[in-house]
């Protein structure tokens, strides 16, 4: 590990860098940030005069990293990169805590890129992620950040690529791997990665890592690397493991915690709709046709779905493209482009697949099935509203779903607000509006040929001459022309609009007789009533809550009262005035490989 004169010369450094940059500190994001690693169109963002001295010289960059994050256009650091770069310049462990979009890549590429040795031909820094896109995107990166360092080279590795050319990369010599737990351990078995020079390792999203099982992959390649080494944490959550890990590994690391602002999920749009099964694919329709005009994205639980739901839309007239596991990588990568440029608007993906995607054009994500947990649903939407823009995210809840919309409100921080499935006439409303917007940057643009021009106008006065008619028929001819021979407006049978609305009234009446009957049998006078994250879809048991709460509290079971499971979450009776601390191990505390998430109920 590090040497502690070192580190206490170091420790002071530090707190040199940041008196430097305390007057520069302001905890808003502002458009002039560095971009994020969720950006793609960092420029746009940026003001015409944002070439002015930088934030980043403070740093302690070198000339040739200055010019280029010059050139970009960037200006201020963003909170995490203010407090990061200094700790990871002087090579110190760190645990960040920050939510995608707040500019982590760059807290950690810039001090890494600048700390590299030219003279070493083996790979310095490792960084591991849970999917391949977010491993093409960091690598991008790196090689964006790098474009000022001669002979810089970054090499991505992930399943799903030919592994003989990344073999045939690693012989030539690389600087910065960006992997996937997978296709790293498959290198390092076969001898084909050289670790013995990694100077840095980095775990990019642990939390996401973890819930995808890779956390004893993370673990394996942890024990093969030299012993000597920094290491960086970044997860936009801390689960119990996480801690553990980065406990068990890091050095006296830094720990920096940024915050979401509230005002980055305002841009969010986020409704929900109560609808059955059998009513999703028409209900979707109506969603798309009420309130889209840009790209959006629909997340489903399975790729059997992703191909049911894009059957379906092709089959209505939409450009749909499907993002599964079972896609050829290349043709995932052709896919996103096709969306990142507008030739298809409409991509329908598992959350998986999904991941790291970063568009900017998409003002729409439908959560067509119900995610797994909070995380995933954060992840989902943070796919709109980017780059300061503003997003809709609206979810599908199935009647039995509907106890989890309170578990996601707390997890957002905000309500999630019910909406109607759009009838007939929300639907002609927003197409009159999409059709009266065409025609309005259509009228507001010149044609390249102006011998075009001059024989269109030349067409229109012949057809009014030989018709007989006056210029608002033939503009109302040239519109019909442009519509088709579909009609305009929507004139579909409503009924079971009315019989969904119907049966969600009878719906919420049953759900307000239960939690009266619930409420009628209070918990008894030494005990309390609690709210756990657990039911009948987990398929929990009395006997797996009461043997987890047992052995975690030291309580006897027969001290434990009353348990009623749902299908989202149970209800418990123990007994009052549990210490604090016990209360708070129970809430990280998992049951069914879920963590119970224990609040008081009232």
């Amino acid at each position: 590990m590090k040497n502690t004169k070192a580190h206490e010369e170091s420790s002071c450094s530090v707190d040199l860098i940041k008196e430097k940059i305390t007057n520069q500190e302001n905890e808003e994001i502002s458009r002039n940030d560095l971009p994020s690693d969720e950006s793609s169109s960092q420029n746009d963002l940026l003001g015409k005069d944002s070439l002015s001295p930088s934030g980043f010289e403070s740093f302690g960059f070198s000339k040739e990293l200055l010019k280029t994050i010059e050139g970009k256009g960037y200006k201020e650091p963003s909170p995490i990169q203010k407090a990061a770069i200094p700790e990871l310049m002087l090579g110190r462990d760190l645990v960040g805590q920050a939510q995608t979009g707040t500019g982590k890549t760059a807290a950690f590429a810039l001090p890494l890129l600048e700390r590299l040795k030219k003279e070493n031909h083996n790979p310095q820094v490792l960084v591991l992620t849970p999917t391949r896109e977010l491993a093409m995107q960091v690598a991008e990166s790196f090689r964006a950040y790098g474009a000022g360092h001669s002979h810089f080279k970054v090499l991505a590795v992930y399943g799903g690529a030919d592994f003989r050319s990344q073999i045939n990369a690693l012989k030539r010599g690389v600087d910065v791997i960006v992997g996937t737990p997978g296709r790293v351990m498959d290198h390092m078995r076969q001898k084909t990665l050289n670790t013995s020079g990694l100077s840095c390792l980095v775990l990019d999203e642990a939390d996401e890592m973890l819930r995808m099982g890779f956390i004893d992959d993370v673990e394996w390649i942890l024990s093969q690397l030299p012993t000597e080494r920094q290491l960086v944490l970044f997860s936009a959550t801390m689960p119990s493991e996480i801690r553990r890990l980065s406990k068990r590994y890091l050095n006296d690391p830094a720990e920096i915690t940024i915050k979401s602002k509230a005002q980055d999920a305002r841009l969010i749009k986020q409704r929900f709709i109560i609808i059955k099964n059998s009513y999703k694919l028409e209900a979707l329709k109506r969603v798309l046709e009420a309130i889209n005009d840009e790209g959006v994205i629909i997340f489903v639980r399975t790729k059997v779905i992703t191909l049911t739901v894009a059957e379906t839309l092709e089959a209505s007239g939409y450009e749909v493209a499907v993002l599964n596991g079972d896609i050829p990588q290349n043709q995932r990568e052709r896919t996103i482009e096709r969306l990142r440029k507008g030739s298809i608007n409409i991509l329908v993906a598992t959350d998986v697949a999904a991941r790291g995607l970063d568009v900017e054009r998409i003002g729409l994500v439908v959560n067509y099935d119900m995610p797994f947990d909070s995380e995933a649903y954060v992840h989902r939407i943070g796919r709109t509203g980017r780059a300061g823009r503003n997003g809709e995210a609206v979810l599908f809840v199935n009647p039995r779903e509907r106890h989890f919309l309170g578990t996601l409100e707390r997890t957002v921080g905000q309500p999630i607000e019910q909406m109607d499935i759009p009838n007939n006439a929300s639907i002609n409303e927003n197409r009159i509006n999409k059709l009266q917007k065409r025609l309005l940057e259509e009228a507001k643009k010149e044609r390249e040929h102006d011998e075009e021009t001059t024989l269109l106008k030349k067409l229109i006065k012949q057809a009014g001459e030989e018709l007989n008619i006056n210029p608002e028929q033939v503009a109302l001819a040239a519109i019909s022309l442009a519509i088709g021979s579909n009609p305009l407006l929507v004139k579909e049978d409503e009924n079971w609009l009315k019989q969904c609305s119907q049966n969600h009234r009878r719906e919420d009446r049953s759900s307000s007789r239960r939690r009266n009957d619930r409420n009628s049998n209070p918990p008894e006078n030494n005990m309390e009533r609690f709210r756990v994250g657990v039911g009948h879809r987990d398929r929990v048991k009395p006997g797996n809550l009461v043997g987890a709460i047992a052995n975690e509290t030291g309580l006897k079971g027969k001290m434990i009262g009353r348990i009623q499971i749902f299908d989202s979450y149970s209800l418990i009776d123990l007994p009052k005035g549990m210490p604090e601390n016990i209360f708070q191990d129970l809430k990280r505390l998992k049951v069914m490989n879920r963590e119970l998430q224990i609040n008081r109920y009232k």
